[in-house]
């Protein structure tokens, strides 16, 4: 069995065949954390792990007995003010100010499967037998309150996920912080993996080792935001991709969150991670609960690769949910930087011809169609077609659009006003600010109170009116701001400190009511690019605009950070103009399609400004994509080689029977008499025969690499990148100078 209970010692053992979760209700009916890590033999008593200490000046529990000190116990969801100093997992404070707390435990339930927590995404299964479930029932005998605390553990995964239920029973309580789970480990000795950022470099990778204090990552935007990441990662000093024990910890929401790693003068460190405590205050009535978000952890020994493609695999397969989860995604042109807001029904039609001529599946009409939007001043919320640029309306464009053999897409953003429109006009006590004073637009627009259920009534009717009528097959949905003044107008003291996780609560709902409705539309999320790219919105959308950054280089970085945590398949990565429109670099077209087909993949550019060279080789391009993107968004992911450490950088995508696999190189900067360069590759079979071929781009072919070779020779040998700039002679010239890329296929021949 999964879940484990030793009656006499009151533990419980979570394990499967690769990892061990152990805790125990201590002495004073709190449960204490006693190991988690690779699988351990079971055994009835594990308390010889427990380690006590006599310090001075320690809080004690127990007269006479100055060993039992909470603060230097290892436990499971840890309180503040009964003797631990650290950073708590939790604070209530009652009616009459009091913030003591006395949790103990009452008792537990074991189930097979897992239950999906009331209004909030999470991960899932499909069958009872794919995971174990415990929920522990921690009481205080004073007020009544309980906490339920959740554990599942699945049968091939290394996870444990984690939640807590607060459940009032008689007196008014008020949970002033509520995080999703605590994991205490016995020593310091790790490493910190953080993913870091700001619009347009979303996600790149940061390393810190360890110290006394707390280091944190948090957002307080109202969404996950583009500096940081719901994602934090221990690992050992030694771990590097391929080898070496890490501990990631992920978080399924999409607000404001916290996550630390706190560590005390005696070397232990607590990790904990939920929602962020600044301006949360969740008052609760007898009879009332409060779910919090769940945190997702992965244990590792196969270093960072092996913890990355655990989450993969999980979050594509047991988070991402519909039609769409297991659907090769269509590829698309989007018209955003072909246009921006200057366009008409006639000039779509003549980009969607092209798209249709270079093999493209779905069109997609960006912001700009609706109300009076010929600019980021106005119509945000009025979502009407506009018919001076559209005069037969979606409907009609749409029509035209499916009549070539495309399917149509079309873009949102219904979390969002201006005040130079007509919702606005109406309702200007729907946006989240004090009114009665000055408040800040973002893109001059301003955020809708979603904590407010008529506000996302309305929002609903006005987009499900938009979807009845026209055969819409896409949505991207973006969220261009982040939140400033919070405050929820006509709404008392009591839903202020609730509004933030109500408003995330109320996007939610929104997603599930228009899922329901239309279950055939693939949604896309985007926040401004990367601003809410998380697994609480893969839990609606299998998809999401990686960053507004489309520059190949730069997406080197942005998609290698993602993939610590997300698959290939929830990346949206398109091929863009050159120079690029943010970073304005020329780079080979060739290389930009070689950096967007490890994603979802498509194009968003003029396609009616290029060549016809240029749309020859596209075609080439996207049927290649065709023809690979099954193993890309389900094969397993490789990181080879990291453009934060190096000039060139590696990846490769292999089949889960090994049998096929596509591994990408990439250099920024041409060197000048550079050494020679190899790049090992991963996860092929050892002693199968492989046909390696480099694929062919640019207009002319060159002297292109072709060669059979064996799995072992490939990984541990590795595959030759070296060119001119290594003294070798007779080497294409496409080969050669800034921002390159090559692109090798590999099949099973023997």
């Amino acid at each position: 069995m999964p879940v484990i209970f030793h009656e006499k010692t009151k533990e419980f053992h979570l394990c499967n065949k690769e990892i061990s979760y152990i805790f125990r209700i201590l002495a004073n009916g709190q449960p204490g954390h006693i190991y988690f890590g690779k699988r351990l033999t079971d055994r009835e008593d594990f308390g010889h792990m427990i380690e006590y200490a006599r310090r001075d000046m320690a809080p004690c529990a127990f007269e006479g007995d100055s060993r039992f000190s909470l603060e230097h116990l290892k436990q499971e969801y840890p309180g503040y003010g009964s003797g631990d100093m650290r950073f708590p997992a939790f604070e209530l404070e009652y009616e009459n100010g009091s913030r003591t707390t006395d949790f103990r435990y009452k008792g537990y339930a074991i189930y097979k499967g897992k239950r999906k927590p009331e209004g909030l995404p999470a991960v899932y299964v499909e069958k009872e037998e794919e995971a174990e479930t415990l929920e522990i029932t921690l009481e205080d005998g004073l007020t009544g309150v309980q906490i339920v605390l959740s554990y599942s553990i699945f049968g091939t995964y290394p996870v444990i996920t984690r939640s807590t239920c607060f459940y009032c029973k008689r007196d008014r309580v008020t949970l002033l912080n509520a995080m999703s789970g605590c994991l205490d480990l016995p020593d310091k000795d790790y490493e910190m993996v953080e993913l870091a950022g700001a619009w347009s470099r979303e996600r790149h990778v940061k390393v810190r080792s360890l110290e006394y204090g707390i280091q944190s990552i948090y957002s307080l935007r109202g969404c996950s935001s583009h500096q940081f990441n719901p994602f934090l990662a221990l690992k050992r000093r030694n771990t590097d991709e391929h080898s070496g024990e890490v501990i990631g910890a992920s978080l399924v929401y999409s607000g404001d969150f916290l996550a630390q790693a706190e560590v005390d003068n005696f070397d232990v460190t607590r990790l904990i991670m939920g929602i962020h405590p600044n301006e949360f205050r969740w008052e609760m009535e007898a009879g009332e609960r409060f779910q919090t978000p769940e945190m997702v952890i992965v244990y590792s020994e196969n270093g960072l690769n092996g913890m990355s493609q655990t989450f993969h695999r999980l979050y594509r397969t047991r988070l991402a949910r519909g039609k769409w989860r297991d659907m090769e995604r269509p590829i698309l042109l989007n018209n955003w930087e072909a246009t921006y807001f200057d366009f008409h029904e006639e000039k779509l039609l003549e980009l969607a011809e092209r798209a249709k001529e270079i093999g493209v599946e779905l069109f997609v009409l960006d912001d700009g169609w609706f109300g009076r939007r010929n600019d980021a001043t106005s119509s945000l919320g009025d979502w009407r077609v506009n018919e001076e640029k559209l005069p037969g309306g979606l409907k009609g464009l749409a029509d035209k659009i499916n009549a070539l053999g495309l399917d149509f897409g079309l873009w949102i953003e219904p979390e969002m006003v201006n005040k130079d429109s007509d919702l606005y006009r109406a309702h200007p006590d729907w946006v989240f600010a004090d009114t009665r004073r000055n408040y800040c637009h973002s893109r001059n627009q301003y955020v809708l109170d979603f904590s407010k259920k008529e506000v996302v009534d309305y929002i609903h009717g006005q987009i499900r009116k938009v979807l009845s009528e026209a055969p819409v097959s896409y949505i991207k949905w973006d969220m261009n701001r982040s939140f400033s003044e919070v405050f929820s107008n006509g709404m008392d003291r009591r839903h202020q400190g609730k509004a933030r996780h109500k408003y995330i609560l109320g996007v939610y709902d929104l997603y599930e009511r228009l899922i329901r409705e239309f279950p055939d539309i693939l949604f896309e999320s985007c926040a401004s690019g990367g601003a809410r790219f998380d697994p609480g919105m893969l839990y609606y959308a299998p998809q999401a605009w990686t960053s507004d950054d489309t520059d190949a280089v730069e997406r080197i970085k942005i998609q290698y950070g993602t993939s610590y945590v997300y698959p290939l398949s929830s990346m949206g990565s398109h091929v863009s103009a050159s120079p690029n429109h943010q970073i304005f670099r020329r780079t080979p077209l060739h290389t930009r399609a070689n950096v967007a087909y490890f994603g979802t993949f498509g194009y968003e550019l003029d396609l009616t400004a290029l060549t016809e060279d240029e749309l020859e080789e596209m075609k080439r391009l996207t049927a290649f994509m065709k023809r690979n993107r099954s193993l890309i968004q389900k094969g397993v992911f490789y990181r080879l080689k990291s453009p934060f450490e190096h000039n060139s950088s590696a990846w490769m995508v292999v089949s889960e029977d090994r049998e096929e696999a596509l591994a990408a190189y990439f250099r920024v900067l041409e060197p000048s008499q550079a050494g020679f360069e190899r790049i090992r590759l991963s996860g092929l079979e050892r002693n199968w025969k492989y046909m390696v071929r480099e694929e062919m781009a640019g207009e002319s072919p060159g002297d292109y690499y072709e060669g059979e070779h064996y799995g072992d020779e490939l990984m541990y040998a590795g595959l030759s990148m070296s060119d001119t700039s290594a003294g070798l002679p007779d080497i294409a010239a496409d080969r050669q100078g800034d921002y390159f890329s090559r692109l090798f296929h590999m099949k099973r021949i023997i």
